[in-house]
């Protein structure tokens, strides 16, 4: 099993990325602020940064450390990498199977089935947390488009069909988001996805773990052997991580909504955190988002069960073993893809 390594973010505006020695040094104003051996981390996601030496940028492709550049509000911008490695037979087997109509519609209802029973289930668990203080009525109702929906896909046979009904259960659940952001309705409130850039508070913070998240799966994916441009339920286009953006689906509920929702309930995180441009735009504070950081690093740390593996993992490794159990999946050596699913 992969030791799981941390990832740095650099979240400070004017920092300068570089490199003494076997060293990540982030400099600020020509001064030191920070550094760390290179073989402790496994990633670097820069967000409003001034730059990054060419020296970095080469030690980083020499030692396989993922370099990401991102905008101040969360939107990925690029990813840096040296040569590619992995099995090229797994990617051809990869390429083919992306061009076959019928597992391409296979492929796409697995992770959309488990998006949607992800969905149901931080919905049930909400019900169950926290019932007295709910719209009960809303929340259920919510649930029983999930399972009807989660039905209806079972039994699509075409992909625009599958998109449909994704579309139409993103509507249920994201209705009854609001309803489980249970402290500062004031300031946190939820009346539907936008993003590119987010309009509210909620909205900015879910975009944010959005990209850490994809970043970290784009990586798993890397690490495997596959690329993480071709997908299937998203289409390709040049400089899109279709696949990382398909094994996403599975994790948005699990690991970014609940964060979101968990920081919001408990005021780890307040209204004060945010910038409102006059264009109605929302742009999360350094501080804000040091402290999302942080809870997402923290919670990567904590254990779980494996669905399919039985096994205690940590769950900062979960894409990375979804990112294998996918390849394996390709490669013959399972007959279906084991979508996460937690229970």
């Amino acid at each position: 099993m992969r030791k799981l390594l941390n990832t740095l973010y650099v979240t400070t505006p004017d920092s300068y990325l570089t490199k003494d020695g076997e060293n990540v040094v982030v400099k600020v104003n020509d001064n030191e602020k920070f550094r760390i051996p290179i073989h402790n981390i496994e990633g670097i996601v820069c967000f409003g940064y001034l730059g990054a030496s060419p020296g970095l940028m080469g030690m980083c492709a020499e030692k396989n450390v993922g370099l990401s550049f991102v905008s101040p509000s969360g939107k990925f911008i690029g990813r840096f990498q040296g040569n590619v490695s992995g099995n090229v037979l797994l990617r051809r087997k990869q390429y083919r199977q992306a061009d076959s109509e019928e597992a391409i519609t296979s492929i796409s209802r697995i992770f959309i089935l488990g998006k949607i029973s992800n969905c149901r289930s931080i919905l049930l668990r909400v019900i169950r947390d926290h019932g007295p203080s709910l719209n009960i009525k809303a929340l259920e109702e919510s649930i029983t488009v999930l399972q009807y929906k989660l039905k209806s896909i079972s039994r699509a046979t075409s992909l625009d069909e599958l998109r449909g009904y994704e579309g139409e259960a993103a509507l249920a659940y994201f209705a009854s988001f609001d309803h489980m952001i249970l402290c500062q309705k004031d300031e946190f409130f939820f009346h539907g996805r936008n993003r590119r850039p987010p309009k509210d508070n909620v909205n900015a913070m879910l975009s944010f773990v959005y990209t850490i998240l994809m970043h970290d799966i784009q990586s798993a994916i890397e690490t495997v052997g596959l690329d993480p441009y071709v997908g299937f339920l998203h289409c390709d286009r040049p400089g899109r991580p279709s696949l990382a953006l398909d094994m996403m689906e599975e994790f948005r509920p699990y690991l970014a909504d609940r964060l979101v929702l968990s920081l919001i309930n408990r005021k780890q995180i307040n209204s004060h955190g945010f910038l409102h441009t006059d264009a109605g735009d929302v742009i999360m504070k350094d501080d804000t988002r040091k402290e999302l950081i942080t809870a997402w690093q923290k919670r990567k740390q904590e254990k779980i069960v494996h669905p399919f593996l039985h096994e205690e993992i940590p769950i900062g490794l979960l894409p990375y073993v979804q990112a294998l159990l996918f390849a394996r999946y390709l490669r013959g050596d399972l007959n279906n893809y084991p979508v996460f699913i937690v229970k």
